[in-house]
């Protein structure tokens, strides 16, 4: 009996602010969605939605930002057009470009894991973090890129990842910067209390 107390002591639920934050990041991520450009040399445009994924990872937290980019997926498998170009869809998912999108998942619950440990945040653990998740969005995609089309790994990353490179290392520092000042700004007016996990 003492351990069923412990356990539910120990396991917060996500609190009403926090559900309502990821339906905001939820919402964002499928707006930033819609900024993308078609690329002739890939089935995998250029994209917003990353940067929507980096904010939500820093501001949310692991648990919110996983639920957020969790009811984004379902949203767009039950076919809302919340994917980019205005496409919805199990196909999107089970698609060349779906590994992406798969790979948002570990990637938020990555940069949350590092942007809640104790002790300032900093420009510098944000980045490292959003690399990573960066690193992983890339793995997820390349390799889903590989299987659908029959891609070796080479050409995988060279169609998959290469021509992205530049840009969503741009997005990783807007990300950090503006996560950073974010939060400043919700802990100087008193709403810091709105990111506490």
């Amino acid at each position: 009996m003492a351990n069923l107390a412990n356990q539910k002591t120990t396991s917060k639920p996500v609190s009403l602010r926090k559900l309502t934050m990821s339906a905001l990041f939820t919402a964002l991520i499928a707006v930033l969605a819609q900024f993308a450009i078609p690329v002739p040399f890939s089935p995998v445009p250029f994209t917003g939605q990353v940067l929507g994924i980096f904010l939500a990872g820093s501001m949310l937290g692991k648990r919110a930002a996983f639920l957020s980019i969790t009811a984004y997926l379902l949203l767009g498998a039950a076919g809302a057009p919340v994917f980019s170009l205005a496409r919805g869809g199990m196909h999107i998912l089970t698609g060349p470009g779906g590994g992406y999108l798969w790979g948002f998942l570990p990637a938020v619950y990555i940069i949350g894991l590092v942007t809640e440990k104790k002790g300032p945040s900093t420009i510098i653990n944000s980045t490292a973090a959003m690399v990573a998740a960066l690193a992983v969005i890339y793995f997820c995609g390349a390799l889903q890129l590989s299987l659908i089309m029959g891609y070796s790994a080479y050409q995988a990353i060279i169609v998959g990842v290469l021509p992205f490179i530049p840009l969503d290392l741009l997005k990783v520092l807007l990300a950090a910067w503006l996560g950073l000042q974010l939060k400043k700004t919700l802990e100087r007016n008193g709403l810091g209390h709105t990111l506490a996990v």
